[in-house]
């Protein structure tokens, strides 16, 4: 099935400003497509339902080859991580800094204080990383000891809703729903559309006044067990709206400018395009864990 872009993303298709809306996942070898945010536009705070921005960690890594230095041990606090230790670190000259994956300079602090963190940067509006989100997920499966995946929600983009879609989340993670209807949320917007602003059934932008709000959302997140209304009160509170903002302050500090991006503990970003793939971006994640592992 294939969709077409959300507002305003397929003009800048050419730009690879924003990924296709082709519903099947794009080849482990092919660069994944991405949604650009607007040059210098601060996230603007929408009705009700769309505001500032809050934030999520990210997480760092490292590569591995035999004649390479061990990986440092597991905090203690892994001792019931039962997962594989990062791969011995080896730098053979296939990741290049400046050209795969980026330095944040400088490091932003992390939310796991002794873990290597790996964040996300996504909006649930953006056609690129409804693409990717599957490769996230076996990527969140596959880390190794000692790690965590986190998401940091973007909303650059206020034409295409992502405000309110940034609300959501945040909200979800607050009532602890945010792993269990993270995949949903996607086909909710690009599968169903019931949260999406795309009509469907005449691949069409909805009016603004249709577009989906908090209400509908949280109707959505009661099959997850909340109630509508505990809902929809937590997503306009002062703590979901400061949650909204330190997370567009961290998008910032971490230099990202299109979506999916990934972050390595703070250190260090990339995107599927950069690593030259989803498969390559993977690998280069995986490659980052081991360096933040041996200390490199």
């Amino acid at each position: 099935m294939r969709l077409r872009l959300p507002l305003l993303c397929a003009a800048l298709i050419g730009l690879a400003a924003c990924g296709g809306g082709n519903n099947d996942a794009a080849p482990a070898s092919t660069p994944a497509p991405a949604a650009t945010a607007p040059a210098a536009t601060p996230a603007t705070p929408a009705p009700a339902s769309t505001a500032p921005a809050t934030s999520a960690p990210a997480a760092s890594g490292t590569a591995a080859t035999a004649a390479a230095p061990a990986p440092a041990p597991a905090p203690a606090d892994d001792a019931n991580d039962t997962r594989p230790a990062p791969k011995p670190f080896v730098d053979d000259g296939k990741w290049v800094e400046g050209k795969h994956y980026f330095r944040i300079d400088p490091a932003q602090p992390t939310s796991s204080p002794g873990k290597i963190e790996v964040t996300e940067v996504f909006s649930y509006g953006c056609p690129a990383c409804f693409q990717y989100h599957g490769v996230v997920d076996d990527l969140a499966k596959n880390l190794p000891r000692g790690t965590v995946m986190t998401y940091t929600p973007a909303s650059f983009r206020p034409d295409e809703n992502w405000p309110l879609l940034q609300r959501a989340y945040l909200t979800a993670q607050a009532f602890g729903v945010d792993k269990q209807s993270h995949d949903a949320v996607f086909d909710a917007v690009f599968k169903s559309g019931e949260l999406g602003i795309i009509d469907l059934k005449t691949n069409k932008p909805k009016a603004q006044s249709a577009w989906p709000t908090i209400d509908d959302v949280a109707k959505f997140y009661a099959k997850y067990g909340v109630k509508p209304e505990e809902f929809a009160a937590t997503a306009n509170s002062f703590t979901i709206n400061t949650k909204m903002k330190r997370a567009d302050e961290l998008i910032r500090a971490y230099e990202v400018d299109s979506t999916p991006t990934i972050v390595v503990n703070g250190k260090y970003r990339l995107t599927p395009n950069s690593a030259g793939g989803y498969a390559q971006s993977v690998e280069l994640v995986q490659w980052l864990i081991s360096k933040e592992a041996a200390g490199k």
